[in-house]
């Protein structure tokens, strides 16, 4: 016999319209900045439409209170970039262009000489006068460097602009493929995409492939362009809710569906059918008549792409103002978030639900009792932790709500499709939409019929106290005084997985039977549960500078093996392996690349800047190890015949891994204070967990 909320489950997956779901999904089209190649960007009129046809469509559905809510951001228009040029065979060719966050506007089409500048790097420009003229670059974003590096790089230069040729990396799926990312840099430095086919047939004529043929330094083409970004402008993310029976009892508890509405190009699965997924779940549980337990909110959020000038942390805008600005109250309120990207195409053979470490044990539990389609995927479906930066997951976790995205970061979409294009409807697969839909339906009412968060404490620390070990493995032979902070470290780390263990047990029980609401302890209970949840975020999780979550250990322990590799390295005369384990320190690989008003100014905007343009990376990267002059100076012995004695770039290092050491020092006696913090609020969960026991089975007598 079927228990009562699988029956109601089975009741809710019988009311999914997939149909429906497709259809607003390519309805969300409509909209767009730039008639040929879409684009719905942060803040652009295009975007504004499209919220508001979401508020009218939450509407019609039937959620109620349904708010547009506005917060401020840097807003983006891209209305066009068209270029022409003649050819070697004196063909005129009209290319549309993608662009990025930043600021160029002519008066129809304007003449500019083009100077190609190879990959775009410092080296490149030698022997080269590209001021005032448009420079072209290849570029590899996915294995190479960001965009913001060469733009800024050729801006320095007098370039009036850079035009970026995909040659790796993203778009790799057709040679016509155009490609757009976050900028992560100033608007001031303008810049454009091209196509390989398009770029092909100027670099005929720029560099031809017979060295005997001469040719132009440069060539004319001309420009009509339309891009535009405007400080502090409003951006809304479109809200509604299914209320919950418990709030008539004084329960506040929620649960959020979020995905975003901003795109580049029409966007089919990056992220038109997320949004549209979110609405047909919970249109299916408003058809079915399910009442939640908790209000569950939808929301169809703004500005992931991007959203702020000349920051690293960019994207996730819309996320960041949604949970620290707009509603902080949802902090210790909402129990989940379900966040859909790219929902509608298998990534991979296998399926993932990548969660925070605290809730990959209950999913993991959940995902056991799941049959996966084979047409979708053959591999079935498994469990990741933790999350990443890619996504507005990591906003609304860092916030103190535990949250989950569907995996999509490691398939080759992202190299070939993403973030162009080709990124249409062509490539949508049913069967994936539809267990999709089925899938978080099924996770969204087993999460509705839980009395508390099932929040494991103990998957973070196990992942901590292995990140730990390493280190200690690692660094064996670092100072005393920085060794002597590893074993504390560790005993508190196993006592307080035991006490996680105990409280994730009492989590269980409670959980696993069906209990009145009218205990007060519950709602006090999964406060702080929650509390505890944002604390581990707040106190653990921090971001390397390659934006990969860490632990706060992390970054300077790798840092000393790279430079001890260096020295060592350099004490055999061996300067190239030198160079590249330096490379591996922060961002000191980009120091071999970029002149150093380059370097410094994509160092310092992360490490001087104000919290609100930093957002969701604000304080999260600890510490920065400059080894721009090192490197350089290294750079010129590598290319002497007999480089002489290294002994003053060796004390150069030796310093660097002191003040390292003191780091990780610092670090891990800061990690031990911490641990020993969410060990005394563990406690008092355990305490009242207990006293919860006690009245419910008083009540039960």
């Amino acid at each position: 016999m079927e228990s009562k909320t699988e029956n109601r489950i089975n009741e809710c997956i019988s009311h999914l319209d997939i149909t429906y779901s497709y259809q607003l999904a390519k309805q969300m089209e409509t909209h767009k900045t730039n008639p040929v190649l879409g684009f719905r960007t942060a803040g652009s009129d295009a975007e504004h439409k499209t919220g508001d046809f979401l508020y009218e469509e939450m509407k019609r559905i039937g959620l109620q209170n349904v708010t547009k809510d506005e917060f401020w951001l840097d807003s983006w228009t891209f209305e066009r970039a068209v270029l022409r040029f003649q050819d070697q065979h004196g063909e005129l060719h009209t290319c549309q262009m993608g662009a990025y966050q930043t600021n160029f506007e002519t008066d129809g089409f304007e003449t500019y000489d083009l100077v190609y500048v190879g990959r775009g790097t410092a080296s490149d420009y030698e022997g080269l006068n590209v001021r005032g003229k448009l420079v072209l670059a290849d570029i590899n974003q996915r294995d190479e460097w960001w965009i913001n590096y060469p733009v800024y790089q050729a801006y320095l230069k007098g370039a009036v602009g850079l035009i970026a040729v995909q040659t790796q990396g993203y778009a790799e799926i057709d040679p016509r493929a155009l490609n757009a990312q976050d900028i992560a840099g100033p608007e001031y430095a303008p810049a454009f995409s091209l196509s390989r086919q398009d770029a092909s047939y100027l670099k005929e004529l720029l560099c031809p492939e017979d060295p005997a043929v001469s040719h132009p330094s440069s060539v004319a083409v001309e420009l009509n362009a339309s891009s535009w970004v405007e400080r502090n402008r409003p951006a809304y993310n479109i809200t509604g809710y299914l209320p919950g029976t418990a709030a008539s009892e004084g329960d506040d508890r929620m649960i959020l569906l979020s995905a975003h509405y901003d795109s580049y190009f029409d966007g089919f699965q990056d992220d038109n059918c997320a949004v549209s997924m979110t609405f047909g779940i919970i249109k299916a549980l408003i058809d079915s008549g399910y009442q939640p337990r908790y209000t569950i909110a939808v929301c169809a959020l703004a500005a992931e792409e991007w959203g702020v000038c000349d920051s690293k942390f960019d994207w996730s805008t819309g996320a960041w103002n949604q949970v620290f600005r707009v509603h902080p109250e949802w902090q210790g309120r909402v129990i989940a978030d379900l966040n859909f990207e790219l929902p509608a195409h298998a990534h991979n053979t296998q399926d993932a639900i990548r969660s925070t470490y605290e809730s990959a044990d209950f999913l993991k539990h959940f995902c056991e009792n799941i049959t996966v389609p084979k047409e979708a995927y053959p591999d079935g479906l498994t469990v990741l932790a933790p999350i990443e930066t890619w996504s507005d997951d990591f906003s609304i976790a860092i916030s103190g709500i535990p949250s989950t995205v569907n995996d999509f970061s490691a398939g080759p979409f992202m190299e070939t499709h993403y973030h162009s294009q080709y990124d249409n409807e062509e490539f949508y697969q049913e069967a994936v939409y539809r267990f999709h839909h089925e899938l978080y339906t099924r996770l969204l009412v087993t999460l509705d019929q839980l009395t508390l968060p099932p929040l494991d404490f103990s998957r973070h620390f196990l992942a901590m106290k292995s990140s730990v070990a390493d280190c200690l493995a690692a660094q064996s032979n670092a100072p005393a005084e920085v060794l002597e902070e590893i074993p504390a470290l560790l005993e508190s780390i196993s006592k307080v997985c035991e006490s996680a263990d105990l409280l994730y047990e009492k989590i269980q029980e409670i959980n696993n039977h069906t209990v009145s609401a009218d205990f007060p302890m519950v709602s006090g209970l999964s406060s702080k549960l929650l509390h505890i949840f944002r604390k581990m975020q707040d106190y653990f999780v921090r971001l390397d500078w390659q934006d990969a979550v860490c632990f706060p250990h992390a970054a300077a322990s790798q840092n000393l093996c790279h430079l001890e590799q260096a020295v060592h390295a350099l004490e055999s005369q061996n300067i190239t392996a030198a160079l590249e384990a330096l490379y591996e320190v922060d961002n000191n690989c980009y120091a071999f690349l970029f002149d150093e008003e380059v370097y410094y100014h994509f160092t310092e905007y992360i490490l001087h800047q104000p919290k609100d343009r930093l957002m969701w990376g604000a304080g999260r990267i600890l510490h920065h190890e400059n080894l721009y002059g090192l490197v350089q100076r290294l750079k010129e012995l590598d290319q002497m015949a007999i480089p002489g004695s290294l002994d003053v770039e060796i004390r150069r290092l030796e310093a660097a891994i002191r003040r390292q050491q003191a780091y990780l020092k610092d670090d891990l006696h800061y990690m031990k204070q911490s641990v020993d913090k969410i060990q005394a609020l563990i406690n008092d969960c355990l305490e009242t967990s207990s006293h919860y026991n006690k009245e419910k089975n008083g009540e039960h007598q």
